[in-house]
């Protein structure tokens, strides 16, 4: 019996975490990659998934659609057959109409599929083919959205972006797209505990094409180790997050949830065994904090993001601030250079009142700090347990390594 009570409350706990989650048309929270279950799991990874706040349930094969919808979940449809098509040397109209009538023909009506998988890590030579077929996919099922997710900028410009440069890679897919919005990854969380030059340049680049073309963009982050990158910590998660929701993104996927089988991966939230791992804790944290800011964050527009000490290359120092009058920091350590200072996102809500995300660049130490406004009027913070203004002041004014606090001027 006690057994089945704690399992109960557990239950219980979960369903009460999950209710808050945002719309994923909204703001999407994937965990990017295969959803991978054996099938009298499949019911149990969902309701993990769930609980750790994930709004959509990744990319899922037609046959296990029937187990995403039964958990009251949205996923991105896996059909191989509209993976050829982009490799055509010219893709008609006409032959991505009969592609895209035919894989989504059997999903028109379901309300689990949030959109179709069609390729990663395309080069600039795809982009006139994927535009064609993302085109043909929502002519043939009107507000589904045809996912297709982009290099970072440390991708070689000749032998995988097959472009001038990477401003004009992301420009050909702004282009040749729908408007539902723009995906890219970038892995910056190195070993040895620094951050991969051109992390902050990438989100510049994406905000820049985004803004320019009305169009939200997703950013995926690290959530496991493999490779040279870092063991997945509290503070590598929240910065990754928090970062990008100063540069304005609708979205956030995490590479992965599950540990591949393969290399020297690891410490995904779930392990190659099925088990939950520290990670998976430590995301369903980050994840349940957005889902409190999400609301409040949803109506702000993004005017401005700037950097206060260390100043990334192609970023905007403090004296660019529009709506921040001052920012002080008293850092208690300062561990490396890179990692100096904040970086503060600028918007404005419907009515145009100030807002400002203050992120601490540092993944190592925490930091204590003061703002105003050039608006006049308390100071308040969204805080990301309740999703209630409340005051700016005394112990609230500590942000955590990577944390970072959405703030807005009381008229």
């Amino acid at each position: 019996m006690r057994y089945i009570l704690i399992g109960c409350i557990s239950l219980m706990l979960g369903a009460q975490a999950r209710t808050d989650a945002p719309d994923p048309s909204d703001f999407a929270i994937l965990p990017w990659g295969w959803l991978d279950w054996a099938d009298e799991d499949a019911a149990e990874t969902l309701e993990d998934l769930k609980a750790c706040g994930f709004n959509l349930a990744g990319f899922v094969a037609p046959e296990d659609m029937d187990a995403v919808r039964a958990a009251g979940l949205q996923a991105f449809v896996r059909d191989s057959r509209v993976h050829a098509p982009v490799r055509n040397e010219e893709l008609t109209e006409e032959e991505a109409r009969t592609v895209a009538e035919a894989v989504t023909a059997p999903w028109l009506d379901d309300p689990a599929v949030f959109g179709y998988y069609l390729v990663d890590e395309p080069s600039a030579r795809y982009a006139p083919n994927l535009g064609i077929l993302a085109h043909a996919i929502q002519d043939a099922h009107p507000g589904a959205i045809p996912y297709v997710n982009l290099l970072p900028n440390y991708a070689d410009t000749t032998s995988q972006l097959r472009a001038e440069s990477y401003e004009a890679y992301l420009e050909a897919y702004a282009e040749a797209l729908p408007s539902d919005y723009l995906s890219y990854d970038h892995y910056a969380l190195i070993a040895d505990g620094s951050l991969r030059g051109g992390y902050f340049e990438n989100l510049e680049s994406v905000r820049n094409v985004t803004l320019a073309h009305d169009m939200p963009f997703w950013n995926i982050v690290l959530s496991n180790r493999h490779f040279f990158y870092s063991d997945p910590t509290p503070a590598g998660l929240r910065f990754q997050a928090y970062t990008s929701l100063a540069y304005g993104a609708r979205g956030i996927s995490y590479f992965t949830y599950f540990s591949p089988g393969i290399g020297n991966y690891r410490l995904a939230p779930i392990d190659q065994f099925g088990n939950k791992t520290p990670t998976w804790d430590m995301l369903r944290e980050v994840n349940l904090a957005l889902h409190k800011l999400v609301p409040t964050y949803i109506g702000l527009k993004s005017i401005n993001v700037f950097h206060q000490g260390n100043v990334p290359e192609g970023s905007k120092d403090e004296s660019a601030a529009e709506l921040v009058k001052e920012l002080s920091w008293f850092p208690h350590i300062e561990t490396r250079p890179e990692q100096t200072g904040a970086v503060v996102g600028e918007f404005l809500d419907e009515a145009g009142n100030p807002y400002a995300m203050v992120v601490n660049k540092n993944l190592h130490d925490d930091v204590r700090f003061d703002i105003s406004f050039h608006e006049e009027g308390a100071v308040e913070l969204i805080s990301p347990y309740t999703g209630n203004p409340t005051n700016f002041s005394g112990e609230q004014k500590w942000l955590a390594a990577g944390q970072g606090m959405l703030l807005r001027v009381m008229k």
